[in-house]
């Protein structure tokens, strides 16, 4: 249950203004908005001639459009790829080694053993097996990570961004789809929000844009897609340590051929418990160690590789002809594709190549790849092949076999490292896309602690490291340290992410590079037609544990659309219920009751309208602050949202109303804890805000701002007239006094005739700017609605379970508002309200 603040709770039915008097901290508990709403609806509708009277003279054409003041935002900054400079490449290229590479570096410790055409043969694989099976590695390796990844899909980064969230993000940009609740067309002001487009038009592109536009089933599908390729990251982040781990302690049962295999579960699992435990230290302090040991590593397996190559069968190296793969298939028939489950574990990882594309550039991953990784991979897997037709009796020990007797125990150590590296990478990488789809509305909120100062990118989540934890260990007992079983249910984890990525990027093709449509078609087909041959062969193996990446990604979507869906319908629902602009004006500048002196910072996930629970405060309680601040914390589609276009401002209502709307932005990668002091921020953005609206809104006489009257005692009055009729702006000046009413009632003020008007200007500005940090220093609440979401009360079972039960427990131990937006418990007031969706 989420904390409660409250030491004064009132009744749910509504009381009437001037009852119900708080302190400091008030829950307003429990009322049922339904039937609040229909007698605000009535009041609203009583008052809708005289309000409308208001709306015309006060003259609100765009009362929550915030379009005209993001558009004054500076697009000065700097977007784009920087060209780097050679040093630094190799440097990243250097570093990419030890975050990027570690888990299909470390491949070469199962693929062989895992490969059914050869482990199914009890007179032990066969040469021509074994080179056709090595002809499929070659090519796999080729066409997926370099043809594919490299070459293509790492150009698709979302502004240096990359990941399945990065490419759904940039597809949703282009086609106009909203991706959370309370986006709004400002948004797009963003100088990150916006696409380099090529200049010439494509018609493909627009007529795809709009269908995307207008159909929600497939903008239900492609949420669907992004969802599906988190979860299978979240499956690689289970099964990678679990293999990774087994893989590498294996290799002890070599020398110790009678080691009950329960050891090495036992120490494996052991290593597992260690690493996961140790996640909340960060990995910033071991992070210069992960690139040395890993090129060592690589290192190590290429260069036996070439010594096994050279002493054993260099004829196996015949295996870079294609046609060998086409020969294996014809061979081998319903076993070589059953044998393409155990194959595809060498491009394990790969997606790790463009997840963590905002930690590196595209030239440092390129290089690094293509002259390190790739060369040193095939010389690993050509070597093993070659001992492998010499020693056919080796294949369940196929690495550790191939390595000459004095480097066993040296490469067992590295072996270990690397495994435990490529678990570290893959755990981050988990963390992460958790992290973005918290962002996203799309699954519950949990704590995000960030482990490293200088490095932006490490956080640590500490629910999903437990889980994670979990999971990995009982997978390892459960499968009783058997790297087939987990190698079954690793592969389908490991391709569904992969075919999400060329369905995505083969839309980016069409709507953002804008290339030729049969180029976008040739590339989703070749690519696409050879996942899901990897895919239908790993499904396959469903029985024989592949089943356990099915119910994980199952479990975690289910959490997720679960989720995001009673969100969206809570938004929808208060979107559906906003209180009038014109009800609001009716009751006047002091709302109906008496203004205090303070500041009331009203949170809401509204970005436009008034939100109902501004109604029950004004019904329940007899006072309100004198400045209230709707503000409204919202995540946008986009990597990064630049520090001077983060805050979005703007008056609610007339000058003498004293509301403001802050709208506050953030993008995927950023994290709400980088902003420090957020309410030194807001204030200083207001006060910024004041300055430039006194500026703008000090119109000449013939504007209807400012008029000059010769009064009969010869003197100048300035009138000031807040809102004309004709008027598009409704921001105006007033100065500060003691009282409210001294605000509302001053408009003329006598001056000498050789007084400016500028100087009339700077004086009302500064009379407002001391005014707002006056009230500021007396009191500063933090106003946040706690509420309940439920089925209505005609919904059927299966609704009331989802809504009910299952939303209701997730969001119970969930991270609740305050701790996520890091409110102040001492300056909290909570409002409780129930919306029946």
């Amino acid at each position: 249950m989420e904390p409660s603040a409250s030491s004064t709770t009132t009744e749910s039915e509504q009381k009437p203004v001037g009852e119900g008097r708080r302190e400091n901290h008030v829950s307003i508990n429990t009322v049922e908005l339904s039937n609040h709403t229909k007698s605000l609806n009535s009041t609203t509708s009583k008052t809708n001639g005289s309000a409308k009277n208001l709306t015309g003279r006060f003259g609100f054409p765009r009362v929550d459009s915030l379009d005209v003041e993001s558009s004054k935002m500076p697009k000065d900054f700097l977007h784009g790829k920087n060209k780097d400079k050679t040093s630094i490449m190799l440097a990243l290229a250097f570093q990419s080694l030890g975050v990027i590479y570690g888990d299909v570096g470390t491949s070469p410790l199962y693929v062989y053993s895992e490969t059914y055409v050869l482990t199914h043969n009890p007179a032990g694989p066969s040469k021509e097996d074994l080179v056709g099976v090595l002809s499929l590695i070659i090519w796999t390796l080729t066409l997926i990570p370099l043809v594919k990844y490299v070459f293509i899909v790492l150009q698709a980064g979302d502004r240096g961004n990359g990941g399945t969230f990065a490419l759904y993000s940039l597809v949703c940009r282009h086609a106009r789809i909203n991706t959370v609740s309370n986006q709004s067309p400002e948004d797009r002001e963003l100088s990150t929000y916006k696409l380099d487009l090529p200049t010439r038009s494509a018609k493909r592109a627009a007529n795809l844009k709009g269908i995307m536009e207008r159909s929600k089933l497939l903008q239900r599908i492609l949420l669907l897609m992004a969802l599906v390729g988190t979860c299978a990251v979240i499956g690689d982040g289970v099964f990678t340590p679990a293999i990774s781990v087994l893989s590498a302690i294996s290799g002890i049962q070599v020398p110790a051929p009678n080691l009950p295999q329960g050891v090495v579960t036992g120490i494996s699992c052991g290593i597992l418990f260690v690493l996961f435990m140790v996640q909340r230290f960060g990995t910033h302090k071991v992070g210069y160690t992960f690139a040395p040991i890993v090129l060592v590593w690589l290192l190590s397996i290429g260069l036996t590789g070439l010594y096994n190559i050279f002493k054993h069968d260099p004829s196996v190296l015949k295996a870079f002809n294609p046609a060998y793969c086409f020969t294996f298939f014809t061979r081998n028939k319903r076993a070589g594709w059953i044998s393409l489950g155990g194959i595809v574990l060498c491009i394990t990882g790969t997606e790790a190549m463009f997840a963590d594309l905002c930690h590196f550039s595209v030239r440092s991953i390129q290089l690094g790849f293509t002259t390190i990784v790739y060369p040193l991979l095939l010389m690993a897997y050509i070597g093993q092949a070659a001992y492998l037709s010499k020693h056919p009796e080796h294949i369940s020990q196929t690495f550790y076999k191939s390595i000459p007797s004095p480097l066993f125990w040296p490469m067992f150590v590295v072996a270990t490292a690397a495994a435990i590296i490529a678990s570290q990478a893959m755990i981050s990488a988990t963390y992460s896309i958790i992290d973005q789809s918290i962002a996203l509305s799309c699954f519950p909120r949990l704590r995000v602690i960030h482990t490293s100062e200088k490095y932006h990118g490490q956080i640590y989540v500490p629910e999903i490291n437990y889980i994670l934890m979990v999971i990995t260990i009982v997978i390892c007992i459960a499968f009783k340290g058997s790297t087939t079983l987990i190698g079954n249910a690793y592969g389908i984890a490991v391709v569904s992410v992969m075919v999400v990525t060329t369905t995505f990027l083969t839309l980016i093709m069409i709507l953002v590079w804008q290339v030729n449509l049969w180029i976008a078609l040739a590339f989703c087909i070749f690519f696409g037609s050879i996942e899901l041959v990897y895919f239908s062969s790993c499904l396959f193996k469903v029985p024989q544990g592949g089943y356990t990446p099915l119910i994980i990604g199952a479990v975690a979507l289910f959490i997720m659309c679960t989720w995001h869906y009673a969100r969206k319908r809570s938004y929808d629902f208060e979107v559906k219920n906003t209180i009038s602009l014109d009800w609001v004006l009716a009751l006047g500048s002091n709302l109906g009751g008496v203004r205090v002196p303070g500041v009331g910072l009203i949170y809401t996930e509204l970005a436009q309208g008034i939100p109902a629970i501004f109604s029950h405060l004004i019904s329940n309680l007899p006072s309100m602050h004198s400045v209230l601040v709707f503000v409204c914390v919202k995540n946008l589609p986009v990597p990064n949202i630049p520090d001077d276009e983060r805050f979005l401002l703007r008056r609610v209502g007339p000058q003498n109303f004293h509301m403001f709307r802050c709208i506050v932005r953030f993008g995927y990668k950023d994290y709400q804890e980088d902003i420090k002091d957020f309410e030194e921020l807001l204030f200083a953005n207001l006060s910024k805000f004041i300055r430039t609206e006194h500026i703008e809104s000090w119109q000449p006489a013939s504007n209807g701002g400012l008029q000059d009257d010769i009064r009969p005692d010869g003197a100048t009055a300035v009138t000031v007239e807040p809102f004309s009729e004709d008027s598009t702006n409704h921001s105006h000046v007033f100065g500060s006094q003691s009282s409210q009413e001294e605000y509302d009632s001053r408009q003329i003020t006598p001056l000498s005739t050789q007084t400016s008007l500028e100087s009339i200007k700077e004086g009302l500005e500064v009379d407002e700017l001391r005014y707002l940090h006056k009230v500021r220093r007396i009191k500063v609440a933090y106003i946040l609605g706690h509420i309940d979401v439920r089925a209505q009360k005609d919904s059927n079972v299966v609704r009331k379970v989802v809504i009910d039960d299952i939303y209701g427990f997730l969001r119970r131990n969930s991270r609740s508002n305050v701790m996520a937006l890091n409110i102040p418990q001492e300056s909290l007031l909570r409002v409780g309200m129930i919306n029946y969706i």
